[in-house]
């Protein structure tokens, strides 16, 4: 697909740079940052006004369910990158576990076959490990090549759907397959399984107990014994407790090692979200108690947890409806990561440098994605522009998942994406979309694996 962006100037801006905000203008050339300049030097076909804006690096939301094939009844390419496009996001990371998985090649070329011409933002697809399909090295070889491509998910412990790799020897295999960074979804399902008969589950509340912090910290420990064999980097999805931060900075492999953390692990902690929300809370790994919470934050700030993600797993209200333990886990998040983030930021709690280092620049790092993660001459024009002094509640109306709803609805946010640029396309713009969807394959160089310390 051509990029037909037409040459943009944004002027009046305040843009957040690793450095701190700074009153600039962006020039944009081809869909790619020109130059930043006050004034700029260039001649440019259109302008954007922003003054009162913040312009901060589009997210890299590196952890999406958008459940397409097989569940579009919750979710699909268009209405979750649409979810994205208005909550600043411009490039989404997609995971395996549809229905059928996305476990093959041809699967992969269907995911992206799905996405063209649907997707309003930037994307790539993760494909899943299995025990019993795994791609052959050739396989691997090609797809770490192609634009679109991810890497490898691999499913420690069970959660939505059928993936998994639950035992060493396969897991050995798989991080001998390919160059890539490996993401993990870090539980040991040998003691998910044992909780799972010894528990009894009667309520939302139990479901922190069925899935413990010594599965996710059993989990992580035995990853991390076979990168430090296996010299294979990984990135950790959704850490949830101080047992796995524990491993996560005292291993020997931890330098092979980046990890992610959700805002819902962020910003909720039990028992209260399960009190307010019951089933709607239910997500897999599950929300814990306050002290894990303020040590993930922690854990953020000292550079142990490595960036965000939101994890976006969307259900209908009526699968919530079921009851627990019946009720689905997860929860969706594409669209919410943002305004939670700069909340915190009115609140003095994070800087606009932690958000754009945290939500940009280090996912665009662990996963190598080429031209993307910051604000700089020659880096794709993927911007987010916000109104830092806008307070309003988050409403259904506003809400652009199919599900139709969020564990935030209701809440009143300070600071709020208002125009979202990909590759210089207004895609999003005062809480509508712009144009016809223009996302196209993220392409990621492969990652080549450093000697642990």
């Amino acid at each position: 697909m051509m990029n037909t962006a037409p040459s943009l100037a944004i002027r009046h801006a305040t843009v957040v740079l690793p450095d701190g905000p700074r009153r600039l203008d962006i020039g944009i050339e081809h869909g790619r940052i020109a130059e930043l300049d006050l004034p700029l030097r260039g001649t440019y076909a259109t302008e954007l006004d922003a003054t009162g804006l913040t312009v901060l690096p589009g997210v890299i939301d590196t952890q999406v369910h958008f459940r397409e094939p097989g569940l579009t009844h919750k979710e699909d390419l268009a209405t979750g990158s649409l979810a994205a496009a208005a909550g600043g996001v411009t490039t989404f990371f997609e995971m395996p576990n549809t229905k059928p998985p996305t476990t093959t090649v041809a699967a992969f070329e269907d995911k992206l076959a799905r996405a063209a011409g649907r997707c309003w933002v930037d994307h790539a697809f993760f494909v899943g490990a299995t025990t019993d399909s795994a791609l052959t090295p050739d396989e691997m070889q090609a797809l770490e090549k192609r634009s679109g491509f991810a890497g490898i998910k691999v499913f420690m412990g069970s959660s939505t759907g059928s993936l998994l790799v639950p035992d060493d020897e396969n897991l050995r295999h798989v991080l001998q397959l390919g160059r890539r960074r490996i993401a993990v979804h870090a539980e040991d399902e040998p003691r998910l399984q044992a909780l799972a008969q010894s528990v009894v589950a009667t309520r939302p509340h139990d479901h922190a107990l069925r899935r413990d912090p010594e599965a996710a910290r059993k989990a992580v420990q035995r990853l991390l014994d076979l990168v430090a064999e296996t010299l294979r980097p990984v990135h950790i999805l959704h850490v949830n407790s101080s047992e796995e931060l524990e491993v996560l900075r005292t291993h020997p492999a931890r330098r092979l090692v980046t990890a992610e953390v959700t805002p819902q692990h962020l910003l909720l902690s039990a028992p209260e979200c399960y009190d307010r929300l019951g089933t709607l809370a239910v997500m897999n790994p599950p929300i814990r108690e306050e002290s894990h919470r303020l040590a993930l934050w922690e854990a953020l700030r000292d550079g142990t947890l490595t960036c965000i993600g939101s994890d976006h797993a969307p259900h209908t209200l009526e699968e919530k409806a079921k009851g627990y333990p019946g009720a689905p886990s997860g929860m969706p998040g594409v669209q919410t990561t943002l305004p939670l983030l700069l909340n915190e930021v009115a609140q003095g709690r994070v800087t606009l440098e932690e958000v754009a280092l945290w939500t940009a620049q280090r996912p665009a790092q662990v996963y190598q994605i080429r031209g993307k993660g910051g604000i700089l001459p020659g880096m794709d024009a993927d911007l987010a522009l916000c109104d830092l002094g806008l307070k309003r509640a988050l409403t259904p109306a506003l809400i652009r998942s199919r599900c139709g709803w969020s564990p935030w609805t209701g809440m009143e946010l300070q600071g709020w994406p208002r125009v979202t640029i990909v590759r210089g396309h207004i895609v999003f713009r005062d809480d509508e979309p712009v144009g016809t969807p223009i996302g196209q394959p993220a392409s990621c160089a492969a990652t080549v694996p450093i000697a642990a310390s």
